[in-house]
């Protein structure tokens, strides 16, 4: 049997662990390479914005909104599991880890330099090349500070707020600012 990237989207979006060395690590390790290969030429030069647009739907394998707006240098080693709502704007030096899947809401904020990091390896010596994928997903309006890192399974409430180079562990609720390492919330958003 042939295995394919839908085969593989698909097992990601279960949360089914991604055995290292198997055939659905292999497509992976494919659609890597096609990722890199983008995200090279999107951040090797200058590009008006309706071209990085195209880069970034040839990254993700469907439209990019013309609202979109992302600063490169821009980074994704899958590229096939990220979603853009209406009105993003991503700046500069932001990394995506999506095999598990990225999803960002209307009119959201991420800062310079975040990571969202959708895998983790299995804790178990033997088996640590393999892979556990959950989503990360960002609601409507949020605004995501400079150097701050996202971890696999965490929702981020519509018009939260996290501050810059917090580490968010787990999820953090609407109209809630959350500040540290690991991030806790420390109060809500003006209304």
């Amino acid at each position: 049997m042939t295995v394919e990237l839908a085969d593989l989207l698909e097992a990601l979006n279960a949360g089914r662990t991604i055995t290292g060395g198997s055939p659905l690590h292999e497509v992976m390790h494919r659609t890597s390479q096609e990722a890199l290969r983008i995200t090279g030429e999107l951040n090797g030069g200058y590009h008006e914005p309706e071209r990085v647009r195209e880069l970034l739907s040839q990254l993700i394998g469907a439209p990019v909104d013309e609202s979109v707006n992302v600063f490169p240098p821009f980074y994704s080693d899958f590229g096939k599991n990220i979603t853009f709502g209406e009105r993003v704007f991503v700046n500069s030096g932001c990394k995506f880890q999506d095999q598990g899947g990225v999803s960002i809401g209307d009119d959201s904020l991420i800062g310079h330099n975040t990571v969202m990091a959708t895998l983790d390896h299995d804790m178990h010596p033997d088996r640590r090349a393999d892979m556990i994928p959950a989503p990360i997903r960002v609601g409507r309006n949020v605004w995501i500070g400079s150097n701050s890192t996202i971890l696999s399974g965490v929702s981020i409430g519509d018009n939260a707020v996290v501050a810059a180079a917090s580490v968010v562990t787990k999820d953090v609720p609407a109209n809630c600012v959350v500040v540290g390492s690991p991030a806790r919330v420390v109060r809500s958003v003006p209304e």
